[in-house]
């Protein structure tokens, strides 16, 4: 607790200063103040967004208070570095890549100080709300993107719409603060792609007439901290890959990593002409047409042949040794990140996690007031006893789990190859960036709503003659203009 409040005492510095050097600048700190005259109309419009709808979400994040005013703090920052951005663009010329990246920066270290903050508190009691600033907050890397950008932000909304959508559905019936909150927060969004659609259509609109843009000419603003996640490992982040320059971290240590994958992005980027700096390959060097080359072995001293080295299949551990060495750690230093198993009640959550080939999880005692949450559990079963609040399976992989009764919702996000069975009843299942689920209802629980989403081989399995009789959900969908509306029906190829 003394390093969490630590480190919101350096967050909270980190956006005064930021805040400070947007005033020279002309816009006041948490997205109200005037504007500079000398400012670009695309500014000025921008600076509308930071005193509508951001300030409207800072203001109702500061009426929830607790970790959702501290993560406010920091999209606060990451808008303040983003309208710098915007001002640099409207006085300069496109610049380089390489001083695309160094201007990028201040915005990328803003967004992975948001979601490093949100994977260190996994255990908040907000993390839903949390979790759908961080899902949608590299919409911001828009900057970057070319020639669509609005889509790229459209999509990352979408992601965060999963979020807030569940804030909604929690506290429509007991606190309008945090309906509002949701609606605010989804509004930025939604009035920023407005916003580039009129201003900045097919990417940042450059200043052609201005010299070139450098990292110079950005207000010396200090980088976020990033904060040291005390709970697992973040998961795969949703939606699109990041657009080039968005992946930049400090220099030093995992940093020359990152900054090795910035330039693997940039390079991928580079479209038709990525194929241009690859060597010719002569007939007589093809291992398919010379069955030779498969064979030959070179002396560990002798000079190397003249063909390629002949294919080797894999030995067991060598793919994560290269992606321990991609991230700047050794295969051992990834094993010693390995964390031990869980299982215990903590307050009114169960937590299941990080259990490998467990065949018989059990929880028992549970009661209404209870909830599950099971986190990276692979080949293994949970059985849960009793009547339970709602249970929660992230980033599981062969996993079965089996319950009684659920009141309100069993969710399933970021796994693979599930097995759910219900014995008694439940309202509603969730899938949600899955793939490979089945779902056993029971005769009572057939009223079920299953609802999905970015999900495929879905199949839910009917009580039928003592046996199951199975369904799959439609994955593929037909959808038409009948002259006044758009009509979406499942496609039968589809089931």
């Amino acid at each position: 607790m003394a390093q969490l409040d630590g480190l919101v005492n350096r967050l909270e510095k980190v956006t005064a200063r930021l805040e400070k050097v947007a005033l020279h600048s002309g816009v006041a700190g948490g997205g109200a103040g005037g504007v500079g005259t000398a400012d670009a109309p695309y500014v000025v419009a921008f600076d509308a967004i930071l005193n509508g709808p951001v300030h409207e979400y800072i203001r109702l994040s500061k009426e929830i208070g607790s970790d959702v005013e501290k993560h406010a703090e920091l999209v606060n920052g990451s808008f303040l570095a983003e309208r710098s951005f915007l001002v640099v663009a409207s006085k300069h010329n496109q610049p380089s890549d390489e001083e695309l990246k160094k201007l990028l920066e201040p915005i990328c270290d803003q967004i992975q100080a948001i979601q490093a903050f949100r994977e260190a508190n996994r255990a908040s009691k907000l993390f839903n709300h949390l979790s759908a600033v961080s899902e949608s907050i590299p919409a911001l890397g828009w900057v970057s993107v070319s020639p669509k950008p609005g889509p790229y932000v459209k999509e990352l909304n979408d992601a965060g719409t999963f979020y807030t959508n569940r804030v909604l559905k929690d506290y429509k019936d007991s606190d309008k603060n945090h309906v509002n909150w949701a609606r605010a927060y989804s509004n930025i969004w939604t009035q920023l792609q407005a916003y580039i659609k009129e201003h900045h259509t097919t990417g940042v609109s450059w200043n052609k007439s201005g010299s070139q843009a450098t990292a110079a000419a950005l207000p010396s603003c200090p980088s976020a901290p990033r904060p040291v996640a005390s709970g697992p490992p973040p998961p795969p982040p949703p939606g699109p890959p990041p657009p080039p320059g968005l992946t930049t971290a400090p220099s030093g240590g995992a940093g020359d990593a990152a900054s090795s994958r910035s330039e693997l992005f940039a390079q991928i980027n580079q479209g038709e002409h990525i194929a241009s700096g690859l060597k010719h390959v002569s007939d007589d060097q093809k291992t398919h047409k010379n069955p030779t080359l498969r064979t030959q072995a070179p002396a560990a001293a002798a000079p190397s042949h003249s063909g390629p080295k002949p294919f080797t299949t894999p030995k067991p551990g060598a793919a994560g040794a290269g992606r321990a060495a991609v991230a700047g750690a050794s295969p051992a230093g990834a094993a010693a990140k390995k964390r031990p198993p869980v299982l215990e009640l903590d307050g009114k959550k169960w937590r299941v996690e990080y259990h490998d080939n467990a065949s018989n999880l059990v929880l028992k005692d549970t009661e209404l007031k209870q909830v599950a949450y099971i986190f990276q559990c692979n080949n293994s079963t949970v059985n849960i006893k009793g009547k339970i609040n709602s249970i929660t399976v992230d980033s599981c992989k062969k996993l079965g789990l089996v319950f009684d009764d659920v009141v309100g919702i069993v969710e399933l996000i970021n796994c693979k190859s599930v097995q759910v069975q219900v014995l008694g009843k439940v309202p509603t299942i969730s899938v949600n960036k899955t793939d490979g689920c089945q779902i056993y209802l029971s005769k009572d629980s057939l009223s079920c709503e299953i609802v999905s989403a970015k999900s495929s081989e879905m199949n839910v399995l009917i009580p039928h003659d003592k046996d199951f009789k199975e369904f799959p959900i439609p994955e593929q969908f037909k959808t038409v203009w009948n002259g006044k509306k758009l009509e979406t029906v499942a496609t039968e190829i589809a089931g």
